[in-house]
């Protein structure tokens, strides 16, 4: 049974129906189990939770201490292409957009990964569109080789592949994988992706879990948040990270809260997204996923990330560029979306140690998986 499977259970009427049906009794009884079950994760994401947003915030906070201490992983994007095929009407990468559109030589990732590592991170993230004949698998496999050297992590958030071609990944040097569905709703999701090979829903649906039986280290998931229902999508991306924690245990789950961004193109968030409604999820993933890595990007004002912290977030990214070529150029006329919090490392780093935080540039090696291995 696939995920896709247990997916198609949940229809968006039932899943409406159970969030409509939490009243405060069963927004209580969710906040005193020790596990939620799927009743209590709609209960905790339903409007009848709102009024108990503090002792949501406090048990997340507790949780969160307990898992992770007062440490803050770092990390930083690397776009390697904005060269794309696919026509997702949110993305500043959308086919149809004009813009200038380059893809990085491996010269250039080893420049930009320079940079990055000289700035001190040690965890990177690549990212690319999908652009088959320009961006593929062997170029992936070759960048990565090519910067392993300067990261203890690399990670990649770029077009779902199948599971040879992750574990292809993983033979270069990747441990992690980041896929967003974008929506759960697959009405909408067909809507947003008029052409080009990510209108395919249940093959990107999917995509976690041939990277987890290719042996990813950890697999990260989100929505995006501003297309559909908050509520909702929330329940999916629940759903989705209890089943992949269920079946893929020896690998660690990511979640992520990207809410839309401007970007090329000038889409409108059709289902926006309040500060209040982003607490709320972030809080109740951390009740549901309390092993999890919660993960908060530039998407989000400085202000907003310092206060969301004690909330669940364990890991932010810093100083960072959605463009190909942005750390050494500056290329920001080709950037993905617009970020809002422009602090670099070394600010971030300040802001974390005069809120008592430890910000961790490195807490993983490939020596650890090497060795278990003997």
């Amino acid at each position: 049974m696939t995920f896709l499977n247990e997916f198609n259970q949940w229809t968006p009427e039932r899943v409406q129906q159970l969030i409509d049906a939490a009243g405060p009794a069963q927004v209580e009884q969710a906040l005193a189990n020790e596990h939620l079950r799927l009743m209590d994760l709609a209960a905790l994401l339903s409007p009848a939770a709102e009024g108990y947003l503090e002792q949501l915030a406090q048990r997340a906070h507790r949780l969160t201490q307990q898992r992770f201490g007062k440490t803050i992983q770092l990390y930083a994007p690397l776009y390697l292409s904005n060269l794309c095929c696919n026509s997702c009407l949110y993305c500043g990468f959308n086919a149809d957009n004009q813009m200038e559109r380059r893809t990085l030589s491996l010269d250039e990732v080893e420049a930009e990964a320079r940079i990055l590592h000289e700035r001190g991170f040690r965890h990177i993230q690549l990212l690319t569109g999908e652009a088959p004949g320009a961006v593929e698998n062997a170029y992936l496999a070759a960048a990565v080789q090519k910067i392993r050297p300067f990261f203890s992590s690399i990670s990649i958030e770029v077009y779902p592949m199948d599971e040879c071609g992750y574990a292809q990944m993983v033979a270069a040097g990747v441990d992690n994988l980041t896929v967003y569905q974008e929506t759960y709703e697959r009405s909408l999701y067909d809507e947003l992706h008029p052409y080009g090979p990510k209108r395919d829903f249940d093959w990107r649906l999917n995509a976690a879990e041939r990277g987890g039986s290719a042996g990813l280290r950890s697999i990260g998931i989100g929505a995006l948040l501003g297309l559909s229902d908050w509520r909702k999508e929330g329940f999916y991306v629940g759903l989705h990270a209890r089943y992949l924690a269920k079946h893929f245990w020896r690998s660690r789950i990511n979640i992520s809260f990207p809410r839309l961004r401007p970007a090329d193109g000038g889409f409108k968030p059709l289902a926006p997204v309040s500060d209040a409604a982003l607490v709320q999820l972030i809080c109740v993933m951390r009740l549901l996923m309390p092993d999890s890595a919660l993960v908060l990007s530039t998407r989000e004002s400085a202000s907003l990330r310092d206060h969301l912290l004690p909330l669940g977030i364990t890991q932010i990214s810093a100083g960072s560029s959605t463009s190909p070529g942005g750390y050494g150029q500056q290329a920001e006329s080709s950037q993905q979306f617009a970020i809002d919090d422009d602090r670099d490392a070394e600010e971030i780093c300040s802001m974390l140690r005069a809120q008592g935080y430890d910000p961790v540039f490195k807490d993983w090696d490939r020596a650890f998986l090497d060795n278990s291995n003997r």
